[in-house]
């Protein structure tokens, strides 16, 4: 079946999605978010887009942006591929880490770019992982309410004010608010065990990233899979999406 053709935003503006290939994690520390950050604000010089907000979830990436001469398509695909370029090496892994083709819907009215700001932000609220949108430290939330870094603030926040300091206050009280807000869904449930909690299990049991789990033989791989299933609260699914192998190879063991 043909793929169906993007809708086209008339402003030039997209919420964006970027999933990891079958919900795997794209970070796995602190470090790989970092770099995710540099690669979108080295390529906001080459591509020239307005970039109003972001999101590094676990398994996906929200973003806020305005493409200018360069299509988003073509922006989109630079900061993957360099992203991925370096994860592989990192990890000592190979092939594809991104879902092949991103998410995208157009934002063409003010009143539905508050909305989608306000869900970029309040994506780690929703999913359980951060009480409120300022405790969350991988977003765009804090360049709205400090100083902006790679954030184009301005035309969001003169939405809510010409003064500066009262549209900042403004945003937070918007932010903030109880919402029903449905866009380009795809939250994460809240867990009982948190991926950071793997990951240091993980450590605990010799094995210092997912890169040298991958080159253990069978039978040691196997026998760490079994520890980790162990874990309690932990599902196959998180599971697989944390280390990287399919749920149906991580339940036959």
């Amino acid at each position: 079946m043909p793929r169906r053709a993007r809708q086209r935003s008339n402003t030039g503006i997209y919420h964006l999605m970027l999933r990891g290939v079958n919900r795997q994690n794209l970070f796995m520390e602190d470090e790989d978010r970092l770099k995710f950050v540099e690669t979108i604000r080295r390529y906001k010089q080459v591509s020239n887009y307005e970039l109003y907000a972001y999101c590094l979830m676990n398994n996906h990436v929200h973003l806020l942006v305005k493409e200018n001469k360069e299509s988003i398509s073509i922006t989109i695909k630079r900061i993957s591929g360099s992203y991925v370029l370096w994860y592989n090496k990192k990890y000592s892994r190979c092939g594809h880490l991104f879902q092949e083709r991103f998410r995208s819907e157009a934002v063409e009215t003010d009143a539905y770019f508050l909305t989608v700001l306000r869900y970029i932000h309040q994506n780690p609220v929703k999913a359980g992982i951060a009480k409120e949108a300022r405790f969350y430290r991988w977003s765009s939330y804090h360049e709205y309410i400090e100083n902006a870094g790679i954030i184009d603030i301005e035309f969001g926040l003169n939405m809510f004010s010409e003064n500066k300091k009262t549209a900042k206050k403004l945003f937070e009280q918007y932010t903030n608010e109880i919402n029903n807000d449905q866009c380009l869904d795809d939250h994460e449930k809240p867990l009982t065990v948190t991926d950071t909690e793997v990951i240091e299990w993980l450590k605990k049991l010799g094995i210092p990233n997912i890169g040298e789990l991958h080159r253990l033989d069978k039978p040691e791989r196997d026998k760490l899979i079994r520890e980790l299933k162990k874990m309690p609260g932990i599902s196959i699914r998180q599971l697989a999406r944390i280390i990287g192998i399919s749920k149906s190879m991580i339940g036959r063991v």
